[in-house]
């Protein structure tokens, strides 16, 4: 598995060097920078995952950093900041940034909100880019998303409403990670079907529905399975083809 690569952008020299170390303890790989121009210099010479950026940077804005990375560049930004207040927070994520932590703070809670920040991010990655693909293959099944149908291990055709291949198509972009019923409801986008999913029950109810046209034995599923304690989980690999 690869490591992730962060930047630690604090002007700070101590607290710079204490974040890298933690960081660095923590099984990443990580490099800290002063400035803007040592932001620009790390993206150019080669992967960023994640940026740790200060608000306050000298003379130097991490919001105005922070929104100059955005035109350019998907990279993961947490700002770090010694302003905790609601308006501040909130300028910091219309900047861009996908998480805002005040100091001081835990060393542990860092590292566990740049994880969070970092699953978080794969997961839309993943999603992202397997929505391009056409063809899906999964424990025998074949999955055609422009002709929206879906073929048994057999090579019969079942038939699948909207909502069951959008469903479907969730599962399919996010192998063998649980989800919850919140992500699931948020990720489903059918057009024509009226309202937005709805999360809860219904997402229950939906699932039961697929699985009851994809399992061989739905009241004891092998492929669609109840993560217990998040959501549901496609228990199996996925190939997708663009």
């Amino acid at each position: 598995m690869t490591i992730p690569r962060l930047l630690v952008v604090d002007d700070d020299t101590d607290m710079c060097a204490m974040m890298v170390g933690w960081l660095q303890r923590n099984g990443f790989f990580v490099a800290g920078v002063q400035d803007g121009a040592g932001v620009v210099q790390q993206m150019a010479a080669g992967r960023v995952d994640l940026i740790l950026l200060d608000v306050m940077l000298g003379d130097e804005s991490g919001l105005r950093i922070c929104q100059q990375l955005r035109q350019e560049h998907d990279v993961p930004i947490i700002m770090v900041s010694a302003l905790s207040a609601d308006d501040n927070r909130m300028a910091g994520y219309r900047s861009g940034a996908d998480d805002y932590i005040a100091k001081p703070f835990n060393p542990d809670l860092l590292v566990a909100r740049v994880r969070a920040v970092l699953r978080r991010t794969r997961r839309a990655a993943s999603l992202a880019y397997r929505r391009q693909a056409r063809v899906y293959r999964f424990a025998g099944w074949r999955f055609d998303t422009r002709e929206g149908s879906a073929h048994a291990p057999g090579g019969y055709q079942v038939a699948l409403s909207a909502r069951e291949r959008q469903l479907l198509q969730v599962f399919l972009a996010n192998p063998e990670i649980p989800l919850s019923r919140e992500e699931i409801a948020e990720a489903m986008d059918v057009p024509g079907e009226g309202a937005e999913p709805a999360e809860g029950r219904a997402i229950d109810m939906l699932v039961g529905r697929l699985r009851s046209k994809i399992e061989d034995a739905p009241k004891d599923p092998v492929l669609i399975r109840t993560a217990r304690g998040v959501g549901y989980v496609l228990a199996c690999p996925v190939e997708a083809d663009a």
